[in-house]
């Protein structure tokens, strides 16, 4: 039996412990995100996604990560007031961390790791690859960086996890 991502544990912009369990019935898209990347637009896409989805049951969490090319120079609340500021994140920006390779954290080990997670295999290849987890904290799916957070591909599998 897969364990569920409400089982770990992870630190906010200012270092503060947050449990994933307080995520319990929400549909959720994970993105590791950087400040210097081409793809750092997205985080602007992502508050478009956010803004449409408000009121329900979803919620994006961004993991800032340097681990592709040295991309993410910022640390903690600086990360955070870019994504706020420049992309008007509304959305959860936590801690830097690592999500590949034998230092990833916890957390990035189960959504890449089928063995772990029960469904995906697939660890991300650059900033921006994305998961989408299931109410019960379960991983249903993922999206390489080149996929839009507002594509329709992810708005109709969000809208299809809400309904059921």
């Amino acid at each position: 039996m897969s364990q569920s991502i409400h089982n770990f544990t992870v630190k906010d912009a200012r270092g503060e412990d947050v449990s994933l369990a307080d995520y319990k019935g929400k549909v959720l898209l994970i993105v590791n995100t950087a400040s210097r990347c081409g793809f750092t637009p997205q985080l602007g896409a992502m508050s478009m996604l956010h803004k449409e989805f408000a009121g329900k049951d979803f919620e994006i969490l961004a993991f800032p990560s340097n681990d592709f090319a040295g991309q993410e120079p910022l640390n903690g609340e600086a990360i955070e007031e870019f994504c706020v500021l420049k992309f008007q994140a509304e959305y959860p920006v936590f801690d830097k961390i690592k999500v590949k390779g034998e230092n990833a954290h916890e957390l990035y080990k189960f959504l890449s790791d089928r063995n772990l997670n029960g469904n995906v295999n697939s660890v991300p290849k650059w900033n921006f690859h994305k998961y989408l987890v299931d109410q019960e904290g379960k991983v249903v799916d993922y999206y390489y960086s080149i996929t839009s957070p507002t594509s329709k591909k992810i708005k109709n599998r969000i809208k299809k996890l809400l309904e059921e």
